[in-house]
């Protein structure tokens, strides 16, 4: 029987899939959904939640200890776009939160964390093209900071206290159920909506910015798997890199076009297209394949034809 598991940010564009998938991989009530405001219908109707800060040690510590969790799922963040805005509030919350699970299981009241890092780990120094697993980073912006920092952290509590800390940096996100919250990527999911409204759309990023992207079916089972991967099999303790496609905006319209021929896209670059910029183009996840079997299932047309299908 597994013990239960506790999700902190579960109602935002990652946890509120990655809830559901475990809801039903382990049963609803030993999925514990947690986040600073309730969610959706579905999430909130599926199984238990707690209104949780994961900036409040005491508190998670409470809730813990109440359904005598196991595994934490730290989801909760201020992402990249946003966080250019708020950096020392984005700083506090992307820290402090990582602290407070590192320390529970330093402590041993939980027994293995999952921490989201992301591309913009990578800067402006970072080789593009198949950026290596290890090499320069360099982040130039508050969100890439505080994951490289956070990266760091968890790989000492790994060597300094044993805790069992995974990680995956996750590229773009592209998802039908849920919008994303204020990342560089967003224009990915906006796109199909706005091709299905109104036939155009307004890209916040120039023509011939690739940039490493992911549906999310994919992402929540890479994260659910290297969860389940035996500890041997774990030899990066900061975090994987993950790879599935890399596109321009310019190649998405090119997909969506063979569903909308009458679509069309423009472009007015603003503040996020500096952010990009900074960022790989393209991933290479070699550890991740040969440490724990990951291998993506969906590409760019076949993405372009599940999110058309099912926002329709």
């Amino acid at each position: 029987m597994h013990r239960p598991i506790l999700i902190i940010g579960a109602c935002g564009q990652i946890g509120t899939e990655l809830t559901m998938e475990l809801r039903e991989k382990y049963g609803n009530e030993r999925v514990i959904a947690s986040d600073i405001r309730e969610g959706g219908d579905t999430l909130m109707g599926s199984g238990p939640f707690e209104l949780l800060d994961a900036t409040n040690y005491a508190a998670i510590e409470d809730v813990v200890m109440h359904y005598e969790i196991d595994e934490i799922y730290l989801m909760a963040a201020m992402l990249s776009a946003t966080a250019e805005k708020f950096p020392m509030r984005a700083w506090n919350l992307n820290m402090s939160s990582l602290f407070n699970v590192l320390n529970l299981a330093k402590e041993s009241k939980i027994s293995k964390i999952f921490w989201p890092s992301s591309i913009a780990v990578f800067g402006p120094n970072t080789p593009k093209e198949d950026t290596a697993q290890s090499t320069i980073m360099e982040p130039s912006t508050v969100y890439g900071i505080s994951k490289q920092s956070g990266e760091r952290w968890c790989e000492y509590y790994f060597k300094k206290y044993g805790v069992d800390v995974r990680s995956v940096r996750y590229p773009g996100l592209i998802s039908w159920k849920t919008m994303p919250g204020g990342g560089t990527t967003d224009y990915a999911v906006e796109i199909y909506h706005e091709a299905l409204k109104k036939g155009h759309y307004e890209s916040f990023l120039a023509k011939g910015t690739k940039l490493p992207m992911m549906y999310m079916d994919d992402a929540i089972r890479a994260t659910i798997d290297l969860m389940e991967s035996p500890s041997e099999k774990i030899k990066v303790r900061s975090s994987y890199n993950l790879a599935s496609m890399s596109f321009t905006p310019e190649e998405i319209a090119e997909s969506i076009q063979n569903h909308i021929p009458d679509f069309t896209i423009s472009y007015a670059p603003d503040f996020r297209q500096q952010i990009a910029d900074s960022w790989p183009s393209s991933i290479d996840d070699s550890a991740a394949k040969a440490q724990w079997g990951w291998e993506p299932k969906f590409n760019l047309d076949q993405t372009t034809l599940e999110m058309l299908n099912n926002l329709k």
